[in-house]
């Protein structure tokens, strides 16, 4: 597919990963949009990143949902390609505590209800183009997940889980269907300093970026690399580890 030529809605493309592809692509010359909850992000996006466009939404909203597409076809009709990248990360107490279900509502919403609803949306414009794609941003977290935070790995198994089905259904048509599997990596999801660990940012969205280039439909790396391709065996024993 050729990118360079693509018109680009990222979700969550102000910041973390999201910023960081968006940026590659502006490099090909191909058109951007980040759409974001964040006016002040979005507009310190733009200052980082001459040329990309911004729209400002709260995708946990269905009316949101409805808005931006509305939008986004309307004033960049030429859209190919929908990169579903936007997500929150919670850490709520163990279950048998007492807890609001609204913290898991907006989670569930973000991650998983957004990305469904965006497709089912987008998928009838984008099957006009000559070529397309939808690109869902999942987790290595999907196959094997961490406890404490057991509704953001729910979302993204059932993130990966849709993408498979997605895939199959648009078999055949102009619209290529990829995942995109992170590993841990330094940004800011779920608060300041909890991923400092992780990967570089911008190493790793380098090579998520030369996957998806390279048309691979599945792109994982280091350890989530290591977890999509796992046998039952593997996760079990990734799962005990992860979660002494």
């Amino acid at each position: 597919m050729e990118y360079r030529a693509s018109t680009i809605l990222i979700s969550g493309g102000a910041s973390g990963i999201g910023f960081a592809l968006a940026r590659r692509f502006l490099s090909l010359g191909a058109t951007v949009i980040a759409c974001g909850r964040r006016a002040e992000r979005l507009r310190l996006a733009q200052e980082q990143a001459p040329g990309l466009h911004a729209i400002q939404c709260d995708l946990a909203q269905e009316e949101e949902r409805l808005r931006l597409t509305e939008q986004v076809t309307r004033d960049f009709p030429s859209l190919n390609v929908v990169i579903n990248n936007a997500g929150i990360q919670n850490r709520p107490p163990p279950l048998k505590q007492q807890q609001s279900w609204s913290d898991y509502r907006r989670e569930v919403a973000t991650n998983l209800e957004a990305p469904m609803h965006l497709s089912m949306l987008l998928v009838p414009h984008l099957l006009h183009a000559k070529e397309a794609a939808i690109i869902n941003v999942t987790s290595g977290l999907a196959f094997a997940p961490m406890s404490f935070m057991s509704c953001y790995c729910a979302t993204k198994a059932a993130l990966h889980s849709f993408t498979l089905s997605l895939r199959h259904q648009l078999k055949g048509t102009s619209v290529s269907v990829i995942e995109v599997v992170p590993p841990k990596v330094n940004t800011d999801l779920g608060g300041k300093g909890l991923h400092d660990d992780g990967a570089p940012l911008e190493e790793y969205a380098e090579a998520a970026f030369q996957g998806i280039i390279e048309g691979k439909l599945e792109i994982g790396f280091g350890t989530s690399e290591l977890l999509r391709r796992a046998s039952r065996e593997q996760l079990d024993d990734a799962f005990g580890r992860m979660n002494p």
